[in-house]
């Protein structure tokens, strides 16, 4: 099974990723801003990042810049935003 890097600054859906792919079989660690994903993506090896985009602290766009510099892993990208231009800028990784 995947090891799941979910970053999202709210709480709830943390925890419903979570649950649903745990049920699944995958193991799932928790960020809740986007420096924080960096530097668990640095300490542990992830399969799939599962990340939103407006966060405090470091926001998604920028936490999967540097993810990207680290490795080629595949990235979900999860915002709210609705404008082209939020959906093209988030091809780039």
């Amino acid at each position: 099974m995947y090891k799941i890097l979910v970053c999202d600054d709210e709480e709830k859906i943390r925890l419903l990723i979570k649950k649903y792919a745990e049920f699944e079989g995958h193991t799932v660690i928790e960020a809740e801003n986007g420096m924080e994903a960096v530097k668990l993506f640095k300490e542990q090896v992830c399969d799939i990042v599962i990340m939103d985009v407006m966060m405090p602290e470091l926001d998604g766009l920028s936490a999967c810049r540097q993810i990207r510099k680290l490795s080629d892993v595949p990235i979900l990208i999860l915002s709210a935003r609705g404008e082209e231009y939020d959906k093209i800028s988030g091809f780039e990784f």
